[in-house]
């Protein structure tokens, strides 16, 4: 399997993911300001939308989407625990959590990383929404380990991929004592310190 990245992204999740899972797989790097990969391939060509993360399997079938590709990682190893059964209100509630992060935080922070590259003022409001965001998650992280309790599953290597951006972003979540623990126990993780270092970044 190869998995497409761009360092820091949303594809970290996956490639967390696929670590816990213990599966084998190669990392291509992606450009996405020429959406390229290899110096000079074109990663439309690997994914349409022109955005990563991109699932690509031995027989040539790709998987687009965070989101999908978290759920078909942990359904293939249910072992793990990584997600829930189907068909339980378990597995409902950690697909609830992607759904929320996916849009009330990942996508919350676009305008932020848009202001940036313009090098424009972040917007305030934009800041607010995602303050309101992170003390809806610090809510149950400050009763449990994570966002299911005490089991690690898809949905914290989601929600850990999108706090990461929240220093560098200027987004001060330091008194929310439920995400800070959080992070430092998922940081904390051979998966992650792996995947961290493979990428290049810094936990």
């Amino acid at each position: 399997m190869k998995l497409y990245f761009s360092p820091g992204a949303c594809g970290l999740a996956s490639q967390i993911i696929l670590r816990e899972a213990g599966f084998k797989f190669n990392l291509v790097k992606v450009d996405l300001s020429t959406k390229t990969y290899d110096s000079d391939q074109d990663f439309k060509a690997i994914n349409s939308k022109g955005y990563i993360p991109v699932l690509e399997f031995d027989n040539g079938e790709r998987l687009t989407e965070g989101v999908a590709i978290l759920q078909w990682i942990a359904d293939q190893v249910p072992e793990k625990n990584l997600i829930p059964k189907a068909g339980t209100m378990e597995r409902y509630r950690v697909i609830e959590w992607l759904n929320f992060i996916s849009t009330e935080i990942h996508k919350a922070f676009s305008p932020l990383f848009g202001a940036v590259k313009m090098k424009e003022a972040v917007p305030e409001k934009s800041v607010a929404q995602l303050l309101n965001r992170f003390k809806y998650v610090n809510e149950p992280l400050s009763q449990h380990q994570f966002l299911m309790g005490d089991q690690f599953t898809v949905a914290d290597a989601y929600l850990y991929n999108v706090s990461r951006w929240a220093r560098p972003m200027g987004i001060d979540i330091s008194n929310m004592q439920g995400v800070t623990a959080f992070m430092e126990r998922v940081s904390s993780r051979e998966s992650v310190r792996e995947a961290v270092k493979a990428e290049g970044i810094r936990l």
